[in-house]
């Protein structure tokens, strides 16, 4: 009997996708992000953004704070921001 090959599942459209950003500076320390972005139903897409939180490696994110009606969009949107506004994101999740 010869073996089937295996495969890979197929990626529902819908399923998050992560993507590692670079780091911010906060007190001397870097802080990991990600985005976790996603297709919805009526074909637009949503982001939240992920920080890794001290040295736990505890992960608070964001809402789906990012939209767009197509992918690149969505990453305009994220591209826009300065490093001032990710602290500030950061810091209103992590109750450090």
């Amino acid at each position: 009997m010869v073996p089937h090959a295996l495969r890979k599942p197929q990626r529902s459209p819908s399923d998050p996708i992560v993507h590692d950003l670079n780091p911010i500076r906060i007190d001397g320390h870097d802080v990991p992000v990600r985005m976790i972005v996603r297709r919805v139903e009526d074909g637009s897409w949503r982001g939240r953004m992920a920080f890794v939180v001290g040295e736990s490696d505890r992960e608070v994110q964001t809402a789906e704070i990012f939209c767009g009606a197509s992918e690149k969009e969505l990453w305009d949107s994220v591209g826009h921001l300065r490093e001032h506004h990710l602290r500030d994101l950061y810091r209103s999740l992590s109750h450090d």
